[in-house]
């Protein structure tokens, strides 16, 4: 059934390549995993408006391909499969945050730069042609084909995603990615701060704590995060946890907070928050597991812990890792809560690891990202 619509979506993309040309500053915008501002493509879009060229966007959103999937909703039916690709096919740049599949049916015209920012800054979990298989990993391969530039922050992850990607390494461009540059401006780090604690005034003062862990594939009914949320937070009096679950998760966490008898007051679920590193602005510590957030907030020289409660099983049963996963991560590595609220009681956390972390995986820390990004691919026209 996917595969009859990916070849709808192509066939209207080449009915309007035969008869319409393309739009020399027109760019077209996949956002199918990441829409927020903290988005690489919202990042990078932000900034070529700031150069007054004329660039004009058009967009898919991860609501424009649930409307295409949903059968009462005929207009969004009609906007993913009719209008989109003629934006696709009249388009002389393309910037994606993840894999479009409809792509693999799709030959774009001569001089059409496809521009691949994924949606994470670095990876611990093996992805893409590394992880999927049979028609998946094919279809997959085939789509990213068609890319002439896939970002990357440093020369040392160029092959891993070389790899993950199926492409070859002289596609791969260290010029940095978009959603870092914040992380670099203090008086943006200052103003997302102050919005925050606008609109969490009760948490001024607070020590906070990002709970952030990662989505597992068999954890969408249950979650032991949530579980184990309750037992740190009661632990933690002193501190608030500021709690960052999957949506899946979100759902079911939200459905156990009506349920429970006691709340926990320190205990306040950021889910739903729009901007990721306004999150990471204001934590004090991170606690995650196996999310490549870890590779924003190292930026912010501030401790992480990492919590993997299940490191075996993920190991084996997940995805699995490019490297050694307790030598690799810039933090200490708890397998139970006992240790990790002994860790934030004693005050025991450390960025030691930090520095040499942010050097392997970080080419330029100047913050100007999007400037390279443009100087280097909208600017050579």
């Amino acid at each position: 059934m996917k595969t009859i619509g990916y070849l709808i979506f192509a066939g209207f993309y080449y009915l309007y390549r035969l008869f319409c040309p393309a739009d020399p500053k027109k760019v077209f915008c996949i956002m199918t995993h990441d829409p927020g501002r903290d988005g690489n493509v919202f990042a990078l879009v932000e900034y070529l408006k700031q150069q007054k060229e004329g660039f004009v966007f058009r967009y898919i959103g991860k609501a424009d391909s649930g409307n295409a999937k949903s059968l009462r909703i005929m207009r969004g039916k009609l906007s993913f499969f009719i209008v989109k690709p003629y934006h696709l096919a009249t388009a002389s740049y393309i910037l994606l945050d993840n894999v479009f599949m409809p792509m693999a049916y799709i030959r774009f015209r001569k001089g059409v730069k496809l521009i691949q920012l994924w949606h994470g800054t670095g990876t611990i979990k093996r992805f893409g042609q590394d992880v999927n298989s049979g028609r998946l990993a094919k279809l997959e391969k085939r789509a990213n084909s068609r890319l002439t530039h896939l970002i990357v922050s440093s020369d040392s992850t160029k092959a891993i995603y070389a790899g993950a990607f199926g492409v070859s390494k002289d596609r791969v461009y260290t010029y940095g990615l978009p959603r870092t540059d914040i992380l670099f401006d203090r008086q943006r780090l200052l103003d997302r701060s102050v919005d925050f604690y606008r609109q969490y005034p009760q948490l001024a003062g607070k020590r906070l704590i990002l709970y952030a862990p990662t989505f597992r594939d068999n954890e969408k009914g249950e979650s032991r995060a949530i579980s184990d949320i309750y037992k740190i937070s009661r632990s933690l009096p002193d501190y608030t946890i500021l709690l960052r679950l999957h949506p899946h998760v979100a759902k079911a966490f939200a459905q156990a907070e009506l349920k429970a008898a006691e709340k926990s007051e320190n205990l306040v679920s950021v889910s739903s928050y729009p901007d990721i590193n306004t999150l990471l602005i204001v934590a004090d510590c991170l606690i995650t597991d196996y999310s490549s957030i870890i590779f924003e907030y190292c930026l912010l020289n501030k401790p992480m812990i990492f919590y993997a409660y299940d490191l075996e099983e993920f190991s084996k049963k997940g995805r699995g890792f490019y490297r050694d996963y307790i030598e690799y991560v810039p933090g200490p590595v708890v397998r139970n809560i006992d240790d990790l609220v002994a860790l934030i009681r004693n005050n025991q956390l450390t960025t030691d690891k930090l520095q040499d972390f942010v050097t392997e995986h970080y080419k330029y820390l100047d913050g100007h990202s999007c400037e390279r990004i443009y100087r280097n691919i909208f600017a050579r026209q």
